[in-house]
């Protein structure tokens, strides 16, 4: 009897699976991604070679650009739901005398980046949108021996949250003397310890001074 041919029919692989697979991975990336926050002014950091990871939150960082900017910056804490940035700035308000209203505070609280802003001026720049506009603002905070505004910020943020540890993110071509004027405002406010926040350079190790 005959043999019966069964017809051969190339094997079909159904991608569906795969691309919806794709899809919520893609969007599961995009929500939970942290943008780099672009700083105001121009800072490139000097290199280091060793490597000690800076913390995510209960940190206040001093940021000082290739200009002799002063910036600064806090974070919410572990949860936002502490709000450290508000209040900070709230008590901020009280000590200069400005009400700053809930609409502001909330402002205050979301922004990504470093404030280079007097405290004079704080409302006038959470009223504006525009991001090139608020870079006018962006002077630097204000420490010198009249107006240490620095210094009180480095105050309420430790008031506010005892936790918080201080880093310095300065411009490898920054003049001495303002670095000197902020390391002077941090320890005229108990803050003798804190990381300074650098590149990672690579060192090169040679086989023959391995020791065996």
């Amino acid at each position: 009897m005959p043999k019966i041919k069964i017809a051969s029919k190339p094997p079909h692989v159904d991608m569906t699976p795969m691309v919806d697979l794709f899809a919520v991975v893609l969007i599961f990336l995009m929500l939970t991604t942290t943008f780099r926050i672009t700083e105001p002014g121009v800072v490139d950091t000097p290199y280091s070679i060793s490597e000690r990871p800076v913390l995510d939150f209960n940190i206040m960082t001093v940021v000082i650009s290739n200009d002799g900017r002063v910036f600064f910056n806090v974070d919410n804490g572990p949860d936002t739901i502490l709000k450290f940035r508000q209040k900070i700035l709230a008590e901020m308000g009280g000590h200069y005398g400005i009400e700053f209203t809930q609409e502001e505070l909330t402002k205050f609280g979301n922004f990504p980046a470093s404030i280079g802003v007097p405290i004079e001026r704080m409302k006038e720049f959470l009223a504006i949108d525009n991001p090139a506009d608020k870079a006018a603002f962006q002077r630097g905070v204000p420490l010198d021996s009249a107006d240490n505004q620095l210094a009180m910020w480095v105050l309420y943020t430790r008031q506010v949250n005892p936790a918080v540890n201080a880093s310095i993110k300065g411009d490898s071509g920054v003049e001495f003397p303002i670095v000197k004027r902020v390391l002077d405002v941090l320890q005229d406010r108990n803050v003798n310890r804190f990381n300074l926040i650098t590149s990672l350079r690579s060192a090169d190790v040679k086989l023959e001074e391995i020791p065996e």
